[in-house]
């Protein structure tokens, strides 16, 4: 018994060790193409066509957002995908006038939510140190750390919604209580951010705005 053991354990080792060692295989830079389409040439999209966005490519952007890093694999971010004609009448007068053109034109509206209890999923996301959950659950800056982590996930979401060809329209010009308080009561969940996915419509796109030199914001020591 004691020798099947040690065999067990050492196949599961050498799994693993292939296991990193094929990812390791995998890794390569990303092409000119896709930096475009994530970074360089993607723009806040200002307008959407009328072309609806389906569940499954809204299941593949949360799928993507989901993987990159949080502390403590927190995952705290929550998102509400409001598309019916009903939901985005109850959201529009929570969203400042000069936005809601855009609001109501768009396919479907993410509201991004931090929620405020994400500890008690520590055991289960951080399987190898469950004692985390009291930790963070005892902290004073408790809700500050799910909101730090949360907005990191807001930029992969971004990107992720980038990733499946839709466009982004993020907006924080929005009534954060209203909006709690008609799509997030009942829940720990408190809205951070509103973003508009969809297929770009005409005009969707303004100029492209200077960036900083990268002289003035990188330094390397």
């Amino acid at each position: 018994m004691i020798g099947h053991s040690t065999m067990t354990h050492s196949k599961t080792k050498d799994h693993a060790a292939q296991a990193d060692s094929d990812i390791a295989q995998r890794l390569s830079a990303l092409g000119d193409d896709g930096r475009d389409l994530l970074f360089r040439r993607a723009r806040t999209a200002n307008t959407f066509s009328a072309e609806p966005v389906a569940d499954a490519l809204l299941e593949e952007v949360w799928d993507l957002a989901q993987w990159p890093p949080t502390s403590a694999n927190g995952n705290p971010l929550r998102i509400v995908f409001i598309r019916s004609p009903e939901a985005k009448a109850r959201l529009l007068p929570c969203i400042d006038e000069g936005n809601r053109p855009k609001v109501a034109a768009a396919p479907v509206t993410a509201v991004l939510a931090t929620d405020t209890a994400f500890f008690e999923s520590i055991p289960k996301l951080l399987p190898f140190k469950p004692e985390m959950r009291d930790l963070l659950a005892g902290r004073s800056d408790r809700d500050h750390i799910g909101e730090f982590n949360a907005t990191l996930q807001i930029g992969y979401f971004i990107m992720a919604v980038r990733a499946v060809g839709l466009a982004a329209g993020p907006m924080a010009g929005f009534d954060r209580a209203g909006v709690d308080a008609e799509f997030l009561t009942g829940t720990t969940w408190r809205s951070l951010l509103t973003v508009n996915i969809g297929h770009p419509g005409p005009a969707a796109w303004y100029d492209r705005l200077p960036r900083h030199d990268p002289s003035d914001i990188v330094r390397f020591v």
